[in-house]
């Protein structure tokens, strides 16, 4: 699965790393942060689930979201790099749970769930 318009938009750069596994990066600018001078929630929640759709679409079967959630753990700054690391939880015929986590080098910023419907 190739990065669609939107996380080349955002400037993400990603790939499955094995069935049911992707990993996708960026490095933090000035115009991705909140006023608090954080990465922004929505931010973080688009990357986390970028790396969801191509570790969920690497099994060649179409999947959508049904749900995702996000736990924001810790603070990152303008010119951090950021990686998400995408891991399948479960896989049946019909669905996918996958477990995102967001680091910037050592520190774990972010960790998200998400669910995701598959097109037979």
């Amino acid at each position: 699965m190739h990065l669609d318009p939107f996380m080349k938009l955002l400037g993400f750069e990603g790939e499955v790393t094995a069935p049911g596994e992707a990993r996708m990066s960026v490095q933090l600018r000035r115009e991705h942060l909140n006023n608090w001078g954080s990465a922004h929630g929505g931010f973080l929640f688009a990357l986390a689930d970028s790396a969801f759709a191509l570790a969920s679409n690497s099994h060649g079967t179409l999947a959508v979201s049904l749900a995702a959630h996000i736990e924001h753990l810790a603070p990152c700054a303008a010119g951090d790099t950021l990686e998400a690391v995408a891991k399948e939880v479960s896989l049946t015929r019909k669905t996918g749970v996958y477990q995102v986590e967001i680091r910037a080098g050592d520190k774990r910023v972010a960790l998200f769930t998400g669910t995701v419907y598959r097109k037979g």
